[in-house]
């Protein structure tokens, strides 16, 4: 009798992720299908698999809870030991972070909600939407803190070493917390592919929209078409410019074959008509300019019609989106369609930020490699030392990522050594230290060595 509700407690608990993993597909997958149907119909050269594979990836991060239940009824009475001990200290690591980062953020910005009508309504909007960036940067701290006080716990009180002279090894010890880190590696991958960067990029927006600012999605965007040597200048972006509203401050330059100005058209706001596929210009202006002759200068009172010219809105503002703000799906499609237009579309930010998209979440798992070997400790000198040095380990680690993406972006690092060194780097130093754990070679040693007068 025992034995089966042992076994019938263990199986509660995928059921009941199982449940929870349902109801968030039930309440967000047809969101984001309609989401993912808006982004194709507004812009048609998007990267269509991409966009399309984003429910499915957000149905899997639902149902990640279920396989992490899934794994912890599936393993033995040390791993659920070890995993609840883990997981315990990381949920408090984790609420703590994000309420001492939630205190922080409204005091930068208590002042712009105060200005909103309706200041309750803008902290809810505000804060959910970000949760999935406030997620993305408060793990790998939260998962550094609960992996050295576990471990420091479980070495103090000397269990690791009665565990690992029953028979275990410390790979078999910290098995259980690297599927945890591979699990969070997981969970930081799907948000990463879309919705954390894309929450950063409504901070703005959202601020805006409370106190009856008007929103843009670009400022001071500048175009080139080499085929139709044409040059847009386009002012701003309103936010509903995908359902047809007007760009404002619009001015494009046509040059000949020859590279001499042909002419430059100016107006304050320009149209275009989803079903024409024409371009319509309000209170334009059309300089022609022929050479040796001053240019002919008409302005129009009328609206202006061209339906020869073959640019739509969603590649007009490409150049203009920061590539900070962009999924894998975005940053695929402007790649696919801007990458040879150096000039006035630097591609290096993209290309970085794209690599970037997929090597951030092995930071989680970096973390683990970093962290586990140096909160193990079986001497009297207690932990103090190891904990000092993860941290410093897991800062420069952060420093190192900042700077590397930066000389990636600036074009002084190809972007997949920028995005994927520091991981690389710190990654085999993490297996390094995990080698001499499992050895036993004591790794206060390594500082001994390092720092000056140690000799």
């Amino acid at each position: 009798m025992k034995f089966s509700r042992t076994h019938f407690l263990r199986l509660l608990i995928p059921l009941a992720l199982a449940v929870l993993g349902a109801a968030l597909c039930a309440a967000l997958v047809p969101h984001e299908i309609e989401q993912v149907k808006q982004q194709l119909l507004g812009f048609p050269d998007s990267d269509v698999p991409a966009h399309q594979a984003r429910p499915t990836i957000l149905a899997a991060l639902c149902f990640l809870p279920l396989v992490a239940g899934f794994l912890y009824a599936l393993g033995g009475t040390l791993d659920r030991y070890i995993a609840r001990q883990f997981a315990g200290i990381f949920g408090i690591c984790l609420i703590t972070l994000t309420v001492i980062w939630l205190l922080l953020d409204l005091s930068n910005n208590i002042g712009h909600f105060l200005e909103s009508k309706h200041v309750l309504l803008t902290l809810f909007s505000f804060y959910t939407t970000r949760s999935p960036a406030i997620l993305l940067l408060l793990l790998p701290y939260s998962l550094l803190l609960s992996l050295l006080h576990s471990l420091g716990k479980l070495s103090g009180s000397r269990e690791i070493i009665a565990i690992i002279q029953s028979g275990r090894s410390i790979i078999r010890l910290t098995l259980p917390l690297i599927i945890g880190g591979v699990l969070l590696s997981l969970l930081t991958l799907g948000l990463n592919y879309q919705w954390a960067p894309v929450a950063e990029s409504r901070i703005t927006d959202i601020l805006a929209e409370a106190v009856g600012k008007p929103v843009t999605a670009a400022t001071h965007v500048l175009y080139r078409n080499a085929v139709g040597r044409r040059l847009w200048e386009i002012g701003a972006f309103p936010e509903n410019y995908q359902n047809g509203g007007p760009l404002l401050d619009v001015e494009v330059t046509t040059t000949r074959e020859d590279q001499t100005l042909a002419s430059r058209l100016t107006a304050k706001t320009a149209f275009w008509d989803r079903a024409t596929r024409a371009w319509t210009f309000d209170h334009a202006m059309m300089a022609l300019y022929t050479p040796g002759q001053p240019p002919l200068v008409t302005a129009h009172d009328q609206p202006l019609v061209i339906p020869a010219w073959t640019e739509t809105p969603w590649q007009l503002v490409k150049p203009g989106l920061d590539a900070g703000d962009l999924g894998v799906p975005d940053l695929s499609g402007w790649l696919k369609s801007n990458t040879r237009n150096h000039e006035f579309a630097n591609p290096a930010p993209y290309l970085t930020q794209y690599q970037y998209r997929w090597a951030l979440p092995f930071t989680c798992l970096v973390t683990v490699l970093l962290a586990t070997p140096l909160g193990i400790h079986f001497s009297r000198r207690g932990p103090g030392g190891g904990i000092f040095l993860a941290i410093v380990l897991s800062a420069l680690m952060l420093l190192f990522s900042s700077i590397s993406i930066a000389l990636g972006e600036s074009g002084t690092l190809r972007p997949t050594l920028a995005a994927w060194l520091p991981n690389l780097a710190f990654g085999l130093l993490g297996l390094y230290l995990f080698r001499r754990r499992i050895t036993g070679q004591p790794i206060y040693l390594i500082l001994r060595r390092i720092l000056p007068g140690n000799d």
